[in-house]
């Protein structure tokens, strides 16, 4: 047993307390691999924000779970190197049994989330507050979900979306004890979020999304006040790093995201928490491209990671002081 206090590492419950209270959100970001997580920390040092570190189950299997412990570990010590000591939480993004949750508990994990959203209400309740029950034993936050996100992103898949119902959060709070809650109100994971019939097109042909339901998310709130609310499948699909995939011999057709001044006015809410993905590939998937196409003889690995990682961490940036806005908030955590 593994306890994140020894890794320097933090839970959620008080960042999240601060963020609702001063209306951002905090990034939560993907990572895989070393590139992936020094461009997260040097974006959060330079912007002075707080970060959860999402690391999926795909993810853990990819990169190995003691290897994933002392990166965080690392990340926490790089980020002293490079300056600030920011809050940084360790996180299993779309945990789907107990036994996943439980394990990466006692390998240092400082908040899983448990999503039993594919259940029935009843099995999916069931489920949670078993997770909430072990996990709160180490301290350790637990993030539920109610309502299904259409798309696919890692190992997570889904044909339709199913919008969160906000007579049933009271009763999902209180029977699970869940410290955060994931809901549904028409974000979507991947990067090719809605069809293209679901959309509009403006004067410039650029495929434009059916808005987010904020009645819902305003409804929720107002049954479970103050309560940290979480948005998966969040990534924006930047057209600008779309066009350059697909300059540079990619495929990305008919791509589309979360207008980001949608994002912002939730992150003004009691949505604390925003996932971001698809956006990270797709900025480290274009600097690739390009290397390879305008370099062909290149072949150190170095010289395409590191630009991969340069663009990855300026998107970050963006997203933190943009959207998010978690920026310059060191001296409230």
């Amino acid at each position: 047993m593994i306890s994140y206090k020894d890794l320097g590492l933090v839970n959620s419950r008080e960042i999240f307390r601060k963020a609702i209270e001063n209306k951002y959100a905090i990034p939560a970001f993907n990572f895989n691999n070393m590139e992936q997580m020094q461009a997260i920390i040097q974006a959060c040092v330079e912007a002075k924000s707080p970060v959860i570190l999402q690391v999926s189950s795909g993810a853990r299997k990819y990169a190995n779970q003691t290897l994933l412990r002392y990166m965080a570990q690392g990340a926490v010590e790089y980020a002293k190197e490079l300056g600030a000591n920011i809050p940084i939480v360790l996180h299993l993004d779309h945990g789907d049994t107990f036994e996943l949750c439980k394990s990466c508990v006692e390998y240092g994990f400082s908040s899983v989330m448990i999503d039993g959203s594919h259940h029935p209400y009843k099995e999916n309740v069931a489920l949670t507050a078993k997770v909430v029950e072990y996990a709160h034993k180490y301290d350790v936050t637990v993030e539920g979900e109610l309502g299904v996100l259409a798309g696919v992103e890692d190992e997570v898949s889904a044909e339709h979306h199913t919008y969160t119902q906000p007579e049933e959060v009271e009763d999902f709070v209180k029977k699970t004890g869940v410290d955060s809650l994931a809901i549904s109100i028409g974000t979507s994971h991947g990067a090719n979020k809605f069809k293209p019939e679901q959309c509009t097109r403006n004067e410039q042909g650029i495929l434009i999304p059916p808005p987010l339901r904020f009645d819902i998310l305003e409804e929720i709130e107002k049954r479970i006040p103050g309560f940290p609310i979480v948005l998966h499948g969040a990534s924006s699909v930047p057209q600008d790093l779309v066009a350059v995939i697909n300059k540079y011999g990619g495929a990305l057709k008919d791509a589309v995201g979360i207008p980001e001044e949608q994002l912002r006015r939730a992150a003004t809410s009691a949505v604390c928490k925003i996932n971001i993905d698809s956006d990270g590939r797709i900025a480290m998937t274009a600097a690739v491209r390009e290397v390879f196409a305008t370099k062909p003889a290149e072949f150190d690995p170095r010289k395409y990671l590191g630009p991969a990682r340069d663009s990855l961490k300026e998107l970050y940036k963006h997203k933190i002081v943009n959207v998010l806005g978690s920026n310059n908030r060191l001296e409230e955590n």
